[in-house]
């Protein structure tokens, strides 16, 4: 091989060498993010854009928000690479762990995560006690919410009533504030939701609670985080993390996040605060 046709191979595979660093760096230029569907579309890009916008100054790259349109989506378009951050329930990310043979890793929680509740609402005047539900019309929320099906359900089956066979009728609203719907126009007689934002709910005056009241709050438990990919970039993630711990409720840009996304503050968590999660899940049936 003569000296020129040497140099013109090593232009060529130092051309290539840059096109495809170049192609990972524009890339990497978007970070694109969801979140699970348990509340109306508008609403979840109302609550990230102040979040968006600050993670962008922090990360220095563009941020894109894309709403999915259910559960499965969030969890599928994680694994997939088609997202690269997802707002996660304790139970979507139980799923989206399984999925992936363990590949995904939570970086940050809300405080108010580490002993999260649901509450079970009714218009109903016999509803009192879990046991009153026997015989009569439920709506949980998405199949696979933590807060709005899965703990729920938990906890019936542990006061020994079986949604499938104790009830009158199982529904699922898809949502949150459809659950709240759904029971305040009398379609069922009782449903569960998550008590974040029932507590939103009520203070915006969007329930009148002396119609639909809570007959049962569930102990606490894990549950929302951020989730990524184990394969994201190490500094990308570092800074994720960072970014999310620096917000503070003292500075207004910190408190506009923070109560958009009903925070006192982020902390950082672990696949093993889920653990609780996954056995209620293999319990109750809902996770093979």
């Amino acid at each position: 091989m003569s000296a020129f046709t040497k140099f013109t191979a090593i232009l060529v595979t130092v051309a290539t060498t840059l096109t495809i660093h170049c192609g990972l760096a524009q890339a990497q230029q978007v970070l694109r993010v969801s979140a699970i569907p348990d509340e109306a579309p508008t609403e979840l890009q109302r609550k990230f854009k102040p979040l968006g916008n600050y993670l962008e100054k922090k990360l220095n790259m563009k941020v894109e928000f894309t709403p999915v349109t259910d559960y499965a989506a969030s969890v599928e378009g994680l694994i997939n690479h088609k997202l690269d951050m997802v707002w996660f329930g304790g139970f979507t990310f139980v799923q989206a762990n399984e999925r992936s043979g363990g590949k995904i890793v939570p970086l940050v929680q809300r405080e108010e995560d580490t002993k999260f509740q649901s509450v079970f609402i009714t218009t109903s005047k016999d509803i009192n006690k879990l046991a009153d539900l026997k015989g009569k019309n439920f709506t949980f929320g998405s199949e696979s919410s933590t807060s709005g099906h899965l703990m729920p359900r938990y906890y019936l089956l542990s006061a020994k009533i079986n949604p499938d066979t104790d009830l009158k009728r199982i529904a699922f609203s898809g949502a949150h504030d459809a659950t709240v719907a759904a029971v305040a126009g009398g379609k069922v007689d009782a449903g569960a939701l998550n008590i974040s934002v029932w507590e939103k709910l009520v203070s915006s005056n969007k329930v009148d609670p002396s119609k639909v009241r809570v007959f049962y709050t569930t102990p606490g438990y894990f549950d929302y985080n951020w989730s990524v990919r184990a394969d994201m970039n190490p500094a990308v993630r570092q800074k994720l993390t960072d970014a999310f711990l620096a917000l503070n409720p003292s500075t207004p840009e910190g408190k506009e996040i923070l109560d958009l996304q009903r925070a006192s503050k982020f902390i950082p968590t672990k696949a093993e605060n889920y653990k609780d999660i996954e056995a209620a899940a293999r319990n109750a049936g809902l996770l093979k």
